[in-house]
């Protein structure tokens, strides 16, 4: 087993799951393009949504993907490092959310 995951160049590995499942992979990368392109959100703004959401989902690639997409895009290193608080502040939330769960047992 590799004592470290997430290397740079460990996402070439998808690869192979393309070659299993073409019609699934590429269904994804449809939906993935699809979604950061200008609607009712435009291009920036969508962008610092999946800064928060990758460091929510703790998805390396995605992190540097979407940081680097946000950059991009015009966003600020400031506006960035806030939609990364974002995620921080939410993901403290949900752990203050699951504390009840905790209390609860603590009383039966």
């Amino acid at each position: 087993m590799k004592e470290q995951y997430y290397g740079k160049k460990d996402i070439e590995k998808v690869a192979k799951l393309y070659a299993l499942k073409p019609d699934l992979l590429k269904a994804f990368l449809d939906i993935d393009a699809k979604v950061f392109v200008d609607g009712s959100l435009d291009k920036k703004t969508k962008e610092l949504i999946a800064v928060a959401c990758a460091h929510i989902t703790q998805c390396p690639y995605c992190i540097e993907g979407h940081v680097k997409g946000a950059k991009k895009t015009g966003a600020s290193d400031e506006e960035i490092a806030e939609a990364i608080f974002v995620a921080i502040a939410l993901k403290a939330g949900s752990s203050l959310a699951h504390s009840c769960i905790a209390m609860e047992a603590l009383e039966e």
